[in-house]
């Protein structure tokens, strides 16, 4: 049994399971399925949509959770509904990216700058797509190595990359 029993889930399933680690997990990737349909792994209870995998290294698989159990799991609640919230905000913001207001610089590329700090360039080679996204505060910058067809495809490329940024800081690994 997980903490308090503040969730009716922390009784069942792999909780219950010996072999099966209860602390010390941390979170891997997170996904959004079509429904909610994914049997969460740990509590065996709940069916999630926004699936969050765990890894833990006495353990040899990845389970793939709710956002409840995996804060049990890595002992801090509230930094999952963090973490879960962030997806869903970010997922949000994509789905809207394409429609935002990009603007022409004087080289004929679009660009945007965002409210978070990041410049994100698309440009055309001949018939490919490419970008560049600039995290303004560092200077620190990732440009696509991928071509990519269409325009669309290179701004939703650079949007992933953006995000991928903005969660792991890459300008900051040596002040870390």
């Amino acid at each position: 049994m997980v903490g308090s029993g503040s969730d009716e889930t922390t009784g069942t399933g792999k909780w219950n399971q010996p072999g099966v680690p209860h602390k010390g997990w941390r979170c891997v990737d997170i996904e959004e399925r079509d429904e909610q349909d994914h049997l969460c792994e740990m509590c065996e209870a709940r069916q999630v949509r926004f699936v969050h995998a765990m890894e833990h290294p006495a353990y040899d698989e990845i389970l793939r959770v709710g956002c409840v159990c995996a804060g049990h799991m890595e002992e801090d609640l509230v930094g999952a509904r963090k973490r879960e919230a962030a997806y869903k905000n970010d997922r949000s913001r994509r789905a809207r990216w394409l429609q935002r207001a990009w603007r022409t610089s004087a080289a004929g590329n679009e660009f945007l700058n965002t409210n978070d700090g990041f410049n994100v360039v698309i440009y055309s080679k001949g018939t490919i797509w490419g970008g560049r996204v600039e995290h303004r505060p560092s200077g620190y910058q990732r440009t696509s190595k991928l071509p990519y067809a269409t325009q669309d495809e290179a701004k939703l490329a650079a949007f992933d990359a953006m995000v991928g940024m903005k969660h792991s800081e890459p300008w900051a690994k040596g002040r870390r």
